[in-house]
């Protein structure tokens, strides 16, 4: 078996974590007792993770066969971007906005707003096989898999869009440019976590080097230094908080990896 050394303090898009030996899946043999990452945009690492696996290059590929967009896992957004533009491939132009590969967008069916990576998704190549997406249950941020995904396949319809692409560029305009893993909570039915941690005062807040940011208060940044317990502690007290004041559970959408969790 491969390995594939990654310090997570500068591999993650937050910069928490340990450097350790990473398990390779090549040739669609998956190691056992390892939890698969992707490219750590919306994870949280800790100093004591559990064994853990990653996609080779070989799972890095986009191709137009059958009228149909075949999509490796290990490939980035801004490529599926990049290549529907070229092709003039229309709906997948807020991938330009989402961070992250393939693999883990399909996870948690990743989107912004109405636009989810489930909408126009045909099948996924899982270790167990080909999936239809009528196979598999999926809802906002979430879907039934557990499996490894190596690849999907999507519908090709013909129209990118400028305007979309320019959309999403603006809908996005208000993220902080400081290290994050995207969105810390989940938005509520008919609420906004953001708008729910700036309520009971956390916005700006400071623990060590984490802070629920300025520019938009469900962003938890790293603003040097910080740790992740830093990032725990904040969590801990934005979930106590909203909960406290609005009775409301706050879920994670960041994914913390532990190995005692």
């Amino acid at each position: 078996m491969n390995t594939k050394t990654i310090n997570f303090s500068k591999f993650s898009s937050i910069r928490i974590g340990p450097t350790v030996d990473v398990a390779l899946i090549e040739n669609d043999t998956v190691p056992q007792g390892h939890l698969i990452i992707g490219s750590a945009n919306n994870v949280l690492v800790s100093p004591t993770p559990p064994p853990l696996m990653i996609l080779s290059k070989e799972y890095d590929f986009i191709r137009l066969e059958d009228d149909a967009l075949h999509v490796g896992a290990a490939t980035p957004g801004g490529r599926v971007v990049s290549f529907c533009k070229k092709n003039d491939i229309a709906h997948f132009e807020y991938l330009s906005k989402l961070p992250g590969t393939l693999g883990g967008m399909l996870k948690m069916n990743a989107g912004l707003k109405e636009y989810e990576i489930f909408n126009h998704l045909i099948a996924i190549r899982t270790q167990s096989g080909w999936k239809k997406k009528e196979e598999i249950e999926y809802g906002y941020r979430k879907t039934s898999i557990n499996e490894v995904i190596f690849e999907a396949v999507f519908e090709a319809e013909v129209g990118y869009s400028t305007e979309r692409y320019e959309m999403f560029n603006q809908m996005r305009s208000n993220q902080p440019s400081d290290p994050s893993a995207g969105s810390c909570f989940k938005n509520p039915p008919n609420d906004y976590a953001g708008r729910l941690i700036e309520a009971v005062g956390l916005k700006g807040i400071q623990h060590g080097g984490m802070s629920f940011s300025n520019v938009h208060a469900n962003f938890l940044v790293n603003l040097g230094g910080g740790t992740y317990h830093d990032a725990i502690a904040l969590i801990h007290e934005a979930r106590s908080r909203v909960k406290e004041t609005f009775d409301i559970d706050l879920q994670c959408e960041i994914v913390i990896i532990d190995q005692n969790l």
